[in-house]
């Protein structure tokens, strides 16, 4: 079964992706076969385990949407962390493991929201 020839660049336009996604897709089909592009990749080096569940993460959210401390001008990455162990949702976390974190889409959309 064949499909039209589009070329990458168009292949990539269509599904809204950077050519070279295109590229690496197929090559892993060729390499790989199907089932292996239809399935996630295995991570090489896995991420460690989950600093916050769901719930954690929407409690984070709501706290960086929340009035900031007093005698702050704004949350801080550090700041957030802090209060993380304060409130014992984690037992001990640094600034990088709230941007590296599973929360670190939920930091970015609230930090684009207008709280």
């Amino acid at each position: 079964m064949t499909g039209p020839a589009w070329p990458d660049r168009q292949i990539a336009e269509a599904f809204s992706c950077h050519p070279r996604s295109v590229e690496n897709v197929r090559r892993r089909l060729v390499l790989e076969g199907l089932d292996a592009v239809l399935e996630c990749k295995k991570q090489v080096r896995p991420s460690g385990p989950r600093m916050l569940d769901n719930q954690g993460e929407a409690k984070l959210s709501a706290l960086a949407c929340s009035s900031v401390p007093e005698g702050r001008d704004g949350w801080t990455l550090r700041l957030l962390a802090d209060t993380l162990v304060e409130l014992d949702m984690v037992e001990v976390t640094s600034f990088h493991g709230v941007v590296l974190g599973p929360a670190r889409c939920s930091l970015r959309v609230a930090a684009r929201m207008a709280c």
